[in-house]
């Protein structure tokens, strides 16, 4: 499932945020600074970033102009007490792709984040299909040929990435990466065992192996 950094230092809504988040299946990685987020940012590869403007050491508008600086193409969604036309504009103008005024209704957060998600992939809605096997990622189901079929949250999570990057190997890093965030660490075989998983379900040669490339569903591109 998508990585999502969440930029925010209210001691309750932070969390609040990330329970929401957490249980619809993303992995979050919660700053209360600026610098922290920011130096976040660069270092690991997000989704989808959720930054609020009143950070301290940092303030997220400063965050936002240092990436785009930088070149970071991350989906950016602005979630501030600011709603002043003004402050809108601002933070659109800095590199922002939506902007949400709190209070936050949790619901249209997490379906902003998926309209973001969905634009990222170039998708018009909320499923990925490779050859017979589709996910609905809102609603985390998988199917078979129409059948459905039973996995757990690392099996849907490592699947789901495949499937994003479907014809393009996916590096057991990167793996490991959807399967652990700031306070949980995957252990070394956790990426074999979920695979091992999904092809018992869904058959061996779902998934293509390469050594030293990682792992590929989908035909490869020329």
């Amino acid at each position: 499932m998508p990585r999502l950094l969440l930029a925010e230092d209210d001691p309750d809504l932070g969390p609040t945020i990330r329970r929401a988040l957490d249980l619809d299946g993303y992995i979050v990685d919660l700053f209360t600074r600026g610098d922290d987020a920011l130096a976040a940012a660069r270092w690991n590869e997000y989704d989808v970033i959720l930054l609020d403007i009143g950070l301290p050491h940092g303030d997220g508008l400063h965050v936002l102009r240092e990436l785009r600086a930088a070149r970071h193409a991350t989906p950016v969604i602005i979630v501030t007490a600011f709603d002043r036309t003004q402050q809108r504009i601002a933070g659109l103008d800095a590199g922002a792709d939506d902007y949400v005024v709190k209070p936050v209704d949790l619901d249209e957060l997490a379906a902003r984040i998926r309209a973001q998600l969905r634009r990222s992939d170039g998708r018009t809605n909320d499923t990925l299909s490779v050859g017979s096997v589709t996910l609905d990622v809102a609603g985390h189901v998988a199917t078979q040929a129409g059948e459905a079929v039973q996995l757990t949250a690392k099996e849907f999570r490592v699947l789901a990435l495949l499937m994003r990057r479907s014809r393009r190997f996916v590096s057991k890093a990167d793996l490991e990466a959807e399967l652990y965030d700031q306070d949980n660490w995957a252990e070394s075989n956790t990426v074999e065992v979920a695979i091992s998983a999904l092809r018992r379900k869904l058959g061996r040669d779902f998934i293509r192996t390469a050594r030293g490339l990682g792992y590929m569903v989908g035909e490869q591109t020329s």
